[in-house]
This record gives C-alpha cells, structure tokens and sequence, in this order.
C-alpha cells in the first residue's frame, strides 16, 4: 500500500510539474512580439484611438504611422488578418522596420488581429513561433497564431454566425475570423468590434488605398492572386501588369459580391478606400502537407506538394524548391509597390515609399536581413 502512495504521489509532482510548465508556455503566447520600428516611423497609435471600447482588450493593437515630408495620399496595410499566414505579417513587420516615406502617409497595423496571435489552431501541431537571425546575428522570434480570435476573449461561438450587415450564414466559428467581420459593429462581438475600429480609422483618415495581406494553399483557386472591388479594379490592373512585367505572375480576381465580411467587399461598399486583397502560396496553410512545422512555414518545402503538382492538382507551380518565405513576402512587398505606384498614377494621391527590399532582392536575400 506504501508504494502505491509514493507512486501516486510520484504522479501527481509529474502532473503538476507538466502543468506548470505548459501553463508558462500558454501565458507567454499573450505577450506580444517585439517589433523595432525603423527612423520612418514617425508616430505609433493604438487601434483604440479610432474605437475606445477596445481599450484594454486583446482586440487592440499597435498602428504604426510613416509620414513625409511632401503631402500626399495615404495607404494602409494590415498584416496579420489572419495569424497563421506568416508571410502577411513578416511584411507588415518589413515595412514598420525599414520604410520611409518621403511623400504622403503609410499606415502599417502588423497583428491586425492580435488576440489570434495569443493561440493556435487546435489538432493543426502549428509551430508556436518561427525565428529569424538578423543582421547583427540576433534572435528574432515571432508568432505563429491562429486564423480566428481567442475563444479565451471571445466564447461560446454560435450555432451559425450572421453576417450583420448583409444576413450572410456562415458556420459558427467564422463568428472569431476577422475577414468575415466587415464594415463591424460598435455593439458587436469583439472581432466586430476590431472590424469597426479599421473602418472607423478608414473614414477618420480618408485612406485612400488598403491592403489587406494572406496566405492560402497551393490547392486553393485563389492563389498569387491580388482580388479587388470593383473599384479597385484599374489600380489592380496596372499594378498586375507592372508586376507582370518584372516577371512576377499575379491573376487579378474579382471581389464576389455574394461573399460578405471581406476587406475588398465591405470596405469598398463602406468607405472611400481602393481595398485590395493579396494571396500567396503557403503549403502550412494546406491540407495536402507533411509535417506542420517552422521549417515548412519558413521554407515551403513538402514532398506531398510536389507530388500533388506532377498530378496537376495545384494551382501554382510547386517544385522541391517550394515557396519560401523571402519569396512570399517579397511577393508582398512588391505589390505594395506597384498597386500604390498605380494609385498614384490613376489619382494623384502620391505616397512615395523607399527603403523597401523587392521581390528580386528578397530572392537573393534571408528576411532576417531585413529586420532590426
């Protein structure tokens, strides 16, 4: 009987050891990761500036302004929309460490979504973070989170979730997913409440063109695409040719008009801003993958990917080079070049944006590079 008390004993220091230990790990995922903003930053704000409500909240989070010296237009772009599509993020995070703007206003929000940035999918084995080493040979970690809110700050999902605006239903859990939630609600739940907040900020500083930057798999239609409202539809056109030219494929679709909460659907119906959407290819984002691991979201390299090309059931070009992330986020980065160089050109609202890598130069280089 003695040894079966030490035993249990014995148990019960394993299970509170493991306890405390994952425990640990489950509060660090709320602290947020540390973003240097570069000398083009000119001042940071708080997404509860334009809605005070989420003041307080895991829904808010950090707006980084680059202004110049000329007057001009403003562009936005918002990262982590979705937390678990890396390359949306690390662009975001480029852009707030290395950019200056020289005419006109850059707005930058990284963690659009910050309270999906304080968990993981359940039953994806996602990677909690992945890691650079900039420059100076430094760590820098960031986030691998989830593609809906914490259930911890927004619970219990409903049975079917009602697209407030429009009556659109979608399946409860989509109720969490920041791209559903758009124009928002000022009483609504607190992803609506973050959807508001964007569109208030939208309207308050008459933004003239917004990105909203993703990452879908390689066996999803929408893929390497840029899709825009309608009005968004001549600045995407140019901006598709420009990066044609420079041998960048990038097809250009439509905003439907029956898929509501979107960026390029609501906030093209709702406010005065030329929304446009980006995707590029992530095998961590599919179903056909191997592992889901830092090294597959880092360096987009999976066999099962390859195969599933040879059989043409892809729509992008996958070879065991795959599709890192240098090439991703330089997809990114040169669109936001080209589509604001359209801007520009079509409406005069010139933003000037410097100092940023292009698609060719993340080729040739690690993104690490690029951090501070």
């Amino acid at each position: 009987m003695k040894r079966h008390h030490i035993t249990a004993i014995v148990l019960l220091v394993v299970v509170a050891a493991i306890s405390v230990y994952t425990g640990g790990i489950f509060l660090s995922l709320r602290e947020p990761d540390v973003i240097k903003p570069g000398e083009g930053v000119t001042e940071v704000r708080k997404l509860s500036d334009y809605f005070a409500p989420l003041k307080g909240t895991r829904g808010d989070t950090d707006v980084y302004v680059l202004k110049g010296e000329q007057e001009g237009g403003k562009v936005l772009v918002l990262g982590g929309t979705h937390a678990n599509e890396p390359s949306g993020y690390l662009t975001a995070v480029v852009l707030v460490e290395q950019a200056k703007v020289t005419a006109g206003e850059l707005i930058v929000i990284p963690r659009a979504n910050n309270s999906a940035f304080t968990h993981n999918d359940s039953q994806e084995g996602a990677p909690l973070y992945v890691h650079f080493t900039n420059a100076a040979g430094e760590e820098r970690q960031f986030r691998y989170g989830s593609r809906a809110s914490n259930v911890i700050d927004q619970w219990p999902d409903p049975d079917v979730y009602e697209h407030a605006s429009s009556g659109q239903q979608l399946s409860g859990s989509e109720t969490r997913n920041l791209n559903r939630g758009y124009p928002g609600r000022a009483d609504g739940n607190l992803t609506e409440q973050m959807c508001y907040a964007i569109t208030e900020m939208i309207k308050k500083e008459d933004i003239g063109l917004t990105f909203d930057l993703h990452e879908a798999s390689p066996e999803y239609p929408v893929i390497n695409a840029t899709v825009a409202h309608e009005r968004s539809m001549d600045i995407a056109a140019m901006g598709s040719f420009d990066l044609d030219m420079m041998g960048i494929a990038m097809s250009l679709e439509p905003s439907p008009v029956n898929l509501r909460g979107l960026t390029h659907r609501e906030l093209g119906d709702f406010t005065d801003t030329y929304p446009l959407l980006m995707e590029t290819a992530n095998a961590s984002q599919g179903r056909l993958r191997g592992a889901t691991n830092e090294k597959l979201a880092l360096d987009g390299k999976d066999k099962y990917y390859v195969s599933a090309e040879a059989l043409g059931m892809l729509y992008v070009p996958y070879d065991e080079n795959g599709h890192s992330i240098e090439e991703r986020v330089g997809r990114h980065l040169q669109g936001v070049l080209s589509y604001t160089t359209a801007y520009n050109d079509l409406y005069g609202e010139v933003v000037t944006i410097e100092n940023v890598p292009t698609y060719d130069v993340m080729l040739a280089a690690k993104l690490g590079d690029y951090l501070n």
